[in-house]
């Protein structure tokens, strides 16, 4: 599965793309979990979105191979 990242999430992980395998992970939710593991660094961000396809997806939200996942940090604006 390919996953884009952006923002700061990009900055912390040192790649704008990341080449994942799923295995026994099938939500957004194990997903977030084995980043978070792998990339101890994101645990220092308060918070991130995720989408599916370029449509936003909730942590329950189911993910197959082919999918591609965005992690999107937070947005502030003026």
């Amino acid at each position: 599965m390919k996953i884009i990242l952006f923002g700061v999430v990009q900055d912390v992980i040192g790649q704008s793309e990341l080449n994942f395998e799923l295995s026994n992970c099938k939500t957004i939710d194990c997903l977030k979990k084995k980043l978070l593991i792998q990339y101890p660094k994101l645990k220092e961000l308060n918070k991130f979105a995720f989408a599916i396809n370029e449509n936003y997806a909730q942590l329950n939200s189911i993910i197959k191979e082919e999918d591609v996942v965005a992690i999107i940090p937070p947005v502030s604006g003026g």
